[in-house]
């Protein structure tokens, strides 16, 4: 197994950011610091991270977590806000969140300890689908705001994707994309005229809230992660 990858199934880090740590010299392989990520990882290695040894991978974990507002989306916060990771008793496993929601959005997040796992999940290439349901200022929806998220808007950093979008309210839209710029559906629905009063986030790919009330949390089964692999 390649070094990032190893450190990713340890729960160090995503595999990304595994390779941050990797180039940083924090990690040693049988008493060497290796910068290579692609470095293979024998089976009897001894791999070290700032000094500590790991176990090894951990068993894949996955989390689903119904995120509060004014929780951040982190796995540390050095303004000392609560984090998502906090809201969950993992038995000691090393969770990061898998991809972001903002302190003033709430909503479906994943934590895992599954390096791999997350980089397939958020990775712009895999187009894993998020819906999310948005309150919207400035009077009912109108279908000429729908048309216009439908068909994609034009955002500072490019043209977003076309959006699937449903009204369910006279000011509350369902709308999912497969993309994950920062702070998207915020910045689609000014596109298109209608600032957001709320956002809440109630399905990743094929995971829903289903009831999970604010702040609780529930660990995947072996059948739920194989489907998020399978996207």
């Amino acid at each position: 197994m390649r070094l990032a990858k190893y450190l990713a199934h340890a729960g160090v880090a995503s595999r990304r950011a595994a390779e941050t740590v990797i180039a940083d010299g924090r990690v040693g392989i049988d008493g060497e610091i290796v910068l290579d990520p692609a470095r293979d990882v024998g089976d009897d290695s001894r791999v070290t991270v700032d000094g500590r040894v790991l176990d090894g991978p951990e068993a894949s974990a996955v989390y689903i977590v119904h995120k509060p507002l004014g929780v951040v989306s982190t796995a540390r916060d050095s303004h000392g806000r609560r984090t998502v990771v906090e809201l969950v008793s993992a038995e000691g496993l090393r969770l990061y969140p898998v991809g972001r929601l903002d302190a003033d959005s709430s909503g479906l997040i994943l934590l895992t300890n599954d390096g791999e796992l997350a980089n397939r999940l958020t990775h712009p290439s895999f187009e894993v689908e998020k819906t999310y349901r948005a309150t919207l200022g400035s009077g009912p929806v109108g279908d000429g705001a729908l048309r216009a998220l439908r068909r994609g808007v034009q955002l500072d950093d490019g043209p977003t994707a076309p959006a699937r979008v449903r009204r369910i309210g006279p000011n509350l839209i369902e709308l999912t994309i497969h993309e994950g710029r920062n702070r998207q559906v915020r910045r689609m629905c000014e596109a298109a005229g209608r600032p957001v009063l709320a956002l809440e986030r109630v399905a990743f790919g094929p995971l829903r809230l289903d009831g999970l009330a604010s702040g609780e949390h529930r660990r995947l089964d072996e059948q739920e992660i194989e489907r998020l692999r399978a996207l």
